[in-house]
Formats: structure tokens, C-alpha cells, sequence
């Protein structure tokens, strides 16, 4: 067997993907300085209570050779975070690095306590085997993440767990019968309990592992799919857009007279044509304006405004549809202080647009709709109030949901796409604001956006 071979064999990476490799590198690392302080207080208190009770000199030393392999380790996370990706040679590279540091680090520990297991007297060196199995369940339950660093560490560990208990056997010679060989089993036990340990933190993890992979490939291909709804949307969308608009135009033209007079018995199926015509075209820019939305292909021209002009604009470009409702739109903005606002005008005019247009189709003819505002402390709210039929409650998730309505009958009487509340709440929060609604059965409902007042002075 070639020298790659037997490196490749060992560091496991042939085996398992590149992705999962990467993966186990940044999971180890990311754990061992998470717990770096955790570790360092554990060092430095192992070696005061050494200093107090063995030689101060020698556990001094040994601290420092523990630190050195500190700044080692460290040194190789910086290097491995500076990498967005890694190749399978950056791997194995890295998991070379990781063993070396791993054998250091474990030699290190090793060292200090066998310095104190020979400086005590004969007995169950007590102190050592603590120390030393302590490191041994914090490395099972922290450096688990690549088998062969943890491996390599264990058995170190376990090295010197058999020399420290084998130290007063090898100087005394003692009976089978004494409290040395009963020592020495203990040992053997602690070390299969530590193993056991190891297989099953491993275990939880590599099972961790496999469903975070699960997850992720069914997200990518969760967001496959809905770009690939998306641009069908996008591209039926706009292909019946084009036709659409011909056959309303031609529609509009006919209705008008201009191509001559219409007999009295097609008028009214040529009303209703051009209604239905009208609403598919709401219908299909409702969906492309929803789909650039969700997509994130909308830019915003964030300004300053002040929200006088935007209501009485809004007011100004719904007046015709109240006049043939016979309702009154009135804007409540004369003699008031203006309040700025910063947002994308156009957008926040189709939100205003929506809820007027709301207001009016479910308000009873020859009622009020009534647009204003108001302030309480920095936060300015525009609200569209009516006194038409009123919203039923626990309606909320009709309101602001796709494709659906309060009154989803055939006998309503006004129809509409069931996207316009719901594009009006998604643009709404691109302003950081709320959009919701106040509303009593049979009397009336006030629809509200929440804006943060812009401060000019503190903006600049």
C-alpha cells in the first residue's frame, strides 16, 4: 500500500464527502473555541492546586507547554477560517495539521500528570487519574467530530492511564489480593466507559450530521422548484399579458361606439366581457408584482414625503371609482401639520390604492370613506376608514392571505384577485412598518399602516 493510499485511508476523506469533510473540520473547530475559555479557567485551576500541594516549578512548566499547544490550535482555526471553501487536498492538509496538534496537546496533558503521579507516594494517585479522566470525558464529548483526532487522543490518554496505574505495581510487586491490582481493573473500566462514551457522542453526531444534510437537499431542492414556479408564473403571466391587452383594448374600442353603434342585445354581454377582461389584467400584474416581491427583484426608491401628498394623491386617483359607487372619498389632510415619511412612493401608493379600493367596494351606496392620519410619538399611521358592512372576526388570515377574500361567494358584489392585501402587507414591511385593521360587523372598518416618522435632523 503507497504512502496516499494509507493517508487517505486514515484521514477518512475517500470515504465521505467533500462537503461532509468540510463540514467535520469547521464543526471541530468551531466547538474547540466555543469551549476556550472553558478550558483555560480547567488549566489554570489544575495547575494553582498542583503549584499548592507539588512542585510549583514543574507545573509551571507543564502549564506552559499546555499553552503553547493552546496557541497552536488557535493558530489553525485562523488558518481554516479564512478558507470559504476547501478542496479535498485543503482537507487532508488540514486534518494532518489537526492530528499533530492533537498529539501535542494530548502529550502535554499527559506530561503534567505523570510529573505529579511520580511525585507522589505509593497509593491510588488519585489526583492524576482525575485529571486525566476528566480530559478524557471532556474530549469524548467535544472533539468527537473527526474519529481519528479523537482516537489518537484516547489512546495517549489511555497510554498514560495504564502507566499511572501500573506504577505501584511495577515498584512494590504486590499481591493479586491488594488495593493496587483492584486500582488497576478500575482503571480498565474507566477506560471502556470512556470508549463507550466516545461511540455513542459520535454516534448522535454523525446522526445529526445525516439530517442536517437531509434538510439541506430538500431546501435546495424546495427553492429549485419554487423558482421554477416562479419563472412559469412569470412567463404565462407575462405571455397572456400581450394578447390581453389587444382583446381589452378591442373590447374598450367597441364599447365606446367608435367603431360604429352596438345592438342593444350585445351591449350587455360586451359590458361583461370588458369587466372580466379588466379583472384578469388586475389579476395577472397582482401575480407579477407578488412573484418580483417574493423573489426579491423589487428596488425600492426610498425618499422623504410628506404624508398630506400621499394621501390626497391616493384620494385624487380613486375619486372616479367612488363616483360610480356613489360614495364620498374624503381626505381628511385640510388645515393639518404635515408629518414626513421615508418611503418608495410608488409602492406605497398601490398599498393606499388597495385600501381605498377596499373601503369603496364594501362600503353601502351613499356612505363615507374617509382618509387620515395621525401621530403618537414616532410613529405616524395612515388609516382608511369606511362604514360599510365591517369584517367578521378571526378574518385575518383571509385578509392577508393569497388568493383568498372575506366573501369568497358567487353573490358578492365586487370581485377582485385575493393578492391585493397581501402584496400591500408584504410591501409594508419592506417600509419596517405594520399594516392591520380595526373593524365591528355592520358598522365599519379602519384599515392602517404604521410608518416610522422620518427626522430629517437626525437623518442628516
Amino acid at each position: 500500500m503507497d504512502d496516499d493510499t494509507l493517508d487517505d485511508a486514515e484521514l477518512d476523506v475517500p470515504q465521505e464527502p467533500v462537503a461532509r469533510a468540510e463540514q467535520q473540520l469547521r464543526d471541530y473547530y468551531n466547538g474547540s473555541k466555543g469551549l476556550i475559555w472553558q478550558r483555560q479557567a480547567i488549566f489554570f485551576a489544575a495547575t494553582v492546586l498542583t503549584m499548592f500541594y507539588f512542585d510549583a516549578y514543574r507545573s509551571l512548566a507543564c502549564y506552559g507547554a499546555v499553552l503553547l499547544t493552546e496557541v497552536i490550535d488557535f493558530a489553525i482555526s485562523r488558518r481554516l477560517d479564512a478558507h470559504s471553501r476547501l478542496d479535498e487536498r485543503q482537507i487532508r492538509g488540514f486534518r494532518r495539521w489537526i492530528l499533530a496538534a492533537t498529539a501535542l496537546s494530548a502529550l502535554s496533558i499527559c506530561q503534567f500528570v505523570i510529573i505529579i503521579a511520580l511525585q507522589e507516594p505509593s497509593g491510588g494517585h488519585f489526583t492524576p487519574l482525575f485529571f486525566l479522566l476528566s480530559a478524557a470525558i471532556f474530549a469524548a464529548m467535544n472533539n468527537h467530530q473527526i474519529v481519528s483526532a479523537l482516537a489518537l487522543r484516547l489512546a495517549i490518554y489511555g497510554a498514560s492511564f495504564l502507566f499511572i496505574s501500573l506504577l505501584d505495581i511495577l515498584r512494590e510487586a504486590p499481591p493479586m489480593s491488594s488495593d493496587h491490582w483492584l486500582h488497576f481493573f478500575t482503571v480498565l473500566f474507566s477506560m471502556y466507559f470512556i470508549v463507550d462514551c466516545s461511540f455513542v457522542f459520535l454516534k448522535n453526531y454523525r446522526k445529526n450530521l445525516q439530517q442536517m444534510e437531509v434538510l439541506r437537499e430538500e431546501h435546495e431542492r424546495t427553492k429549485v422548484a419554487y423558482r421554477a414556479k416562479s419563472q412559469f408564473v412569470s412567463v404565462v403571466s407575462h405571455e397572456l399579458r400581450t394578447p390581453l391587452t389587444s382583446i381589452k383594448g378591442s373590447l374598450d374600442l367597441i364599447n365606446t361606439g367608435i367603431l360604429g353603434s352596438v345592438p342593444d342585445q350585445f351591449q350587455s354581454v360586451l359590458r361583461i366581457a370588458g369587466r372580466n377582461a379588466e379583472r384578469l389584467g388586475d389579476l395577472i400584474n397582482d401575480i407579477l408584482d407578488l412573484q418580483k416581491i417574493e423573489s426579491g427583484e423589487v428596488a425600492y426608491k426610498f425618499a422623504p414625503m410628506d404624508v398630506r401628498d400621499l394621501i390626497a394623491e391616493a384620494v385624487e386617483a380613486n375619486k372616479g371609482f367612488a363616483d360610480k359607487t356613489s360614495i364620498t372619498l374624503i381626505a381628511d389632510i385640510d388645515g393639518r401639520e404635515g408629518e414626513i415619511i421615508r418611503g418608495d412612493e410608488r409602492r406605497l401608493m398601490q398599498v393606499m390604492a388597495n385600501m381605498i379600493s377596499n373601503a369603496l367596494k364594501f362600503s353601502h351606496e351613499g356612505g363615507k370613506v374617509t382618509v387620515g392620519y395621525s401621530r403618537t410619538g414616532d410613529t405616524v399611521r395612515i388609516a382608511v376608514a369606511d362604514q360599510g358592512v365591517g369584517i367578521p372576526e378571526n378574518s385575518r388570515d383571509k385578509v392577508f392571505g393569497k388568493f383568498t377574500q372575506v366573501d369568497s361567494t358567487d353573490q358578492r358584489a365586487f370581485g377582485g384577485t385575493g393578492l391585493g392585501m397581501n402584496i400591500s402587507k408584504k410591501i409594508v414591511e419592506q417600509h419596517d412598518g405594520r399594516i392591520d385593521y380595526e373593524s365591528t360587523v355592520g358598522v365599519g372598518t379602519t384599515f392602517f399602516i404604521d410608518l416610522k416618522a422620518w427626522d430629517q435632523a437626525k437623518a442628516a
